[in-house]
């Protein structure tokens, strides 16, 4: 990353021992490197969210173009008629089989029922 090499360590050592001297040089060692590393940790929590985010945001964005692609084929399918086969389907194919509870009780047809009034224009309206 800084590309720093040996000798460039060994020069920052050494000065750090003149410095700081024998006694405080491995306490001040120990710091920076608790430093270092929460730096390293929250740099890759940061590296992790961020990459979290754009994940999610994919993610995001591919629902709703699917979202829109479902909607346009359910347009399509409304604009387009249906085709000639469909309608050519019976009536019994559209429903389902009896339940076997069904089977003892005899089949009945119901018919709707109209509730229109009739008008009857032979009859005249009684008095």
């Amino acid at each position: 990353m800084f590309d720093i090499g040996f000798t460039e360590l060994l020069l920052v050592g050494l000065i750090a021992l003149f410095v700081l001297g024998p006694e405080r040089l491995p306490g001040a060692v120990r710091t920076a490197g608790l430093w270092i590393g929460r730096a390293k940790r929250s740099f890759a929590n940061i590296k992790a969210e961020v990459e979290r985010e754009i994940g999610a945001d994919e993610i995001r964005r591919q629902l709703h173009n699917e979202r829109i692609l479902d909607l346009e084929r359910e347009m399509k399918q409304s604009i387009m008629p249906s085709s000639p086969n469909s309608s050519a389907a019976s009536p019994q194919s559209a429903t389902p089989p009896p339940d076997a509870s069904d089977l003892s009780a005899p089949a009945t047809e119901t018919k709707p029922v109209d509730t229109a009034p009739v008008s009857r224009p032979d009859k005249s309206p009684e008095p």
